[in-house]
């Protein structure tokens, strides 16, 4: 992988349109992207892979992680072609025109919508449940309302929350990793359930496929990285170095779990408990299980921050691109973050945080990110046409060929009902992409 030299900068903001604060180093967007990837998937969803590829749960978690770096790389040269925030919005559109980026735009919203919906699920799950059992609607509507005001408080308070939030993540997985270790010294658990591939229900194959695609919801959170390259110092430096070395790290302490869990608890367990790390714990002893509970409503609590600022960063690069309305550009005097996109995103989480389970919001999210994947990667092909962009990371051709068909792939091993669910948005997608593009040759033909 190069950096390319062309001569000419671009891809910055017009004079005199609302821009967001530069504050991100590398170290804070190194922890920005691993907090928002280890910030949920694992300690929710090794349970529902477990249910579909069986004991070897390692696999789909590594298969994922494969995948999931031939479209970092993708972003990874957009982001420091282009760095603006509103990420695949802004590439589709120079791509493809303002339709496909509104539909790419769009489709990525409501995978950070839904997601930061399951999110606040998971928070009032089984982890939480270890305290206190209270109400999913009274537990939604305080964890998303917290979450809005620390984020419109600034991008930096944001991101050092997430440092701390990470180190307490990385902790609680590692705790997890010797725990099961410790189970198996001692002669406990079942390591040959570590080769067991697929279940009575689901061949090896179709197994491991099934299970890579919630799988790949664990890895997903780097593409919400660069809806904040607009407020990294030097992007074209930082970005690569920090997403791939997050992807790495997390993918390396993924496996782990996934090998530990699956070998320390029995796979029923496993896919029945809504927090499947907790039953290690529970398995292993010596730690209070409360403790445990802890670091994982940190773990939930971080991701659905960041993922909540990918949204409202995405949508305010949207409503700059005259692909939303313009309201969603306005920005809190002095700490210029985008409150109403805050306000509106957050809105919106709370309402499908109502409705649903987390395997099924994932398996949507998952989908949805499909479609955008598949844009990211041919459209960093179709801008290598572009020889006025700003110094930049450029990755080998294949890489984001590869990476298109990976998600071709993923996409033929959804479910049929999650389908249902992902064409109802697609569909409003285009239906406003329609209106839109309308509205914006109406303004065009005006102007002239």
């Amino acid at each position: 992988m190069t950096t390319s030299s062309a001569p000419a900068p671009g891809g910055s903001p017009q004079s005199g349109t609302p821009t967001l604060k530069k504050a991100l180093t590398t170290p804070l967007l190194y922890f920005f992207i691993l907090g928002d990837v280890l910030g949920a998937g694992v300690y929710v969803l090794v349970g529902q892979v477990a249910a579909k590829s069986g004991g070897a749960v390692w696999v789909p978690l590594l298969l994922a992680l494969l995948l999931s770096l031939l479209t970092a790389a993708s972003y990874a040269e957009l982001a420091t072609k282009y760095p603006r925030a509103g990420g695949a919005s802004h590439y589709a559109t120079l791509a493809y025109g303002p339709f496909t980026g509104f539909l790419a735009g769009f489709c990525m919203l409501a995978a950070g919508i839904v997601s930061v919906a399951a999110l606040a699920r998971g928070f009032a799950g089984d982890y939480l449940s270890s305290f206190v059992s209270l109400p999913v609607v009274l537990v939604a509507a305080v964890f998303l309302c917290a979450l809005a005001l620390l984020n419109a408080r600034g991008i930096s308070e944001s991101t050092r929350a997430n440092v701390a939030a990470t180190i307490v993540e990385v902790g609680g997985l590692l705790l997890v990793v010797g725990l099961g270790v410790w189970l198996l010294l001692r002669g406990d658990g079942d390591p040959g359930r570590l080769v067991h591939l697929g279940t009575a229900d689901t061949g090896a194959a179709s197994g491991v496929l099934g299970g890579t695609v919630l799988a790949y919801y664990s890895f997903v959170g780097f593409e919400t990285s660069v809806n904040v390259a607009e407020e990294t110092r030097d992007p074209r430096r930082s970005y690569p170095r920090a997403l791939f070395g997050a992807l790495v790290t997390a993918g390396a302490v993924y496996v782990l779990v996934g090998i530990v869990a699956s070998a320390a608890v029995p796979t029923g367990t496993l896919a029945r408990s809504s927090g499947p790390l907790l039953e290690v714990v529970k398995e292993a002893g010596g730690v209070p299980p409360k403790l445990f509970s802890a670091v994982a409503l940190v773990a939930v609590a971080n991701g659905a921050l960041l993922t909540g600022i990918m949204s409202s960063r995405l949508a305010f690069g949207m409503a700059r691109d005259g692909l939303l309305p313009r309201v969603l550009t306005r920005v809190l005097p002095g700490r210029r973050t985008p409150w109403v996109s805050i306000a509106v995103t957050t809105a919106l989480s709370f309402s499908l945080a109502l409705t649903g389970d987390v395997a099924t919001l994932a398996s949507t999210l998952v989908l949805l990110l499909l479609v955008v994947f598949f844009l990211v990667n041919t459209a960093v092909l179709v801008q290598r046409r572009d020889r006025q962009a700003r110094p930049h990371f450029r990755t080998p051709t294949a890489l984001p060929v590869l990476g298109a068909a990976s998600c071709v792939m993923l996409a033929t091993r959804v479910e049929g009902e999650v389908w249902t669910r992902g064409l109802i948005v697609i569909a409003v997608g285009v239906a406003l992409g329609t209106v839109a593009a309308v509205n914006r040759r109406r303004r065009e033909r005006c102007a002239t």
